[in-house]
């Protein structure tokens, strides 16, 4: 398994699909994104056309359910695993709006981070049993300032906690800024 973090338009979706590509195996490119209004679906679109011919593009239903992987496929390149956090944190009710805040007691939040993290390292966990190799692009939020509401700071922990076990399952990491790697591990 090989996790490729960075921040927004660092280039991290471009390397990931580099070392895909520079593979030689069949590509599976595992989307995470659910088109939930025009802007979304003109970005998937342009992701969906940057792809190399002859891969092949599964898409999470709902932005959280694996539908079964071809059989043929041997890599599986999953873009974005921070998007797919945030689809399983809306579907936790880890969404609420900014006047909710203080209504979910920190017990209640932190069961149900528990539970959004171990449903996301556990898919993680089945695409590394099912595939020869497999790719995770993810964001790396925890660089910038403290998010000023709650909501923003669960999303960061639950990213930074996650990040940590990607980057335990992963065989090589690397962190891409303005576009140039940085090999992490090993």
């Amino acid at each position: 398994m090989v996790l490729v973090l960075g921040g927004a338009r660092s280039g991290k979706s471009s390397f990931a699909q580099g070392l895909a590509a520079a593979s030689g195996r069949r590509v599976c490119f595992l989307a995470t994104a659910d088109p939930g209004d025009e802007e979304m679906e003109k970005r998937i679109g342009r992701h969906r056309e940057e792809r190399p011919e002859g891969w092949v593009t599964l898409e999470l239903a709902g932005g959280v359910h694996l539908p079964e992987l071809p059989p043929e496929e041997d890599l599986v390149l999953m873009d974005c695993f921070t998007v797919y956090l945030s689809n399983l944190m809306a579907r936790a009710g880890l969404d609420w709006p900014v006047e909710e805040e203080g209504l979910m007691p920190e017990e209640e939040v932190l069961r149900r981070m528990d539970e959004v993290e171990d449903e996301a390292l556990g898919l993680v966990d089945r695409l590394r049993e099912s595939v020869s190799e497999l790719i995770v692009v993810a964001n790396e939020v925890g660089m910038g300032v403290v998010p000023p509401f709650r909501l923003g700071r669960v999303f960061r922990d639950l990213a930074g906690r996650l990040n940590q076990g990607l980057a335990e399952r992963a065989d090589a990491a690397y962190l891409v800024a303005a576009g140039l790697p940085l090999r992490l591990k090993p």
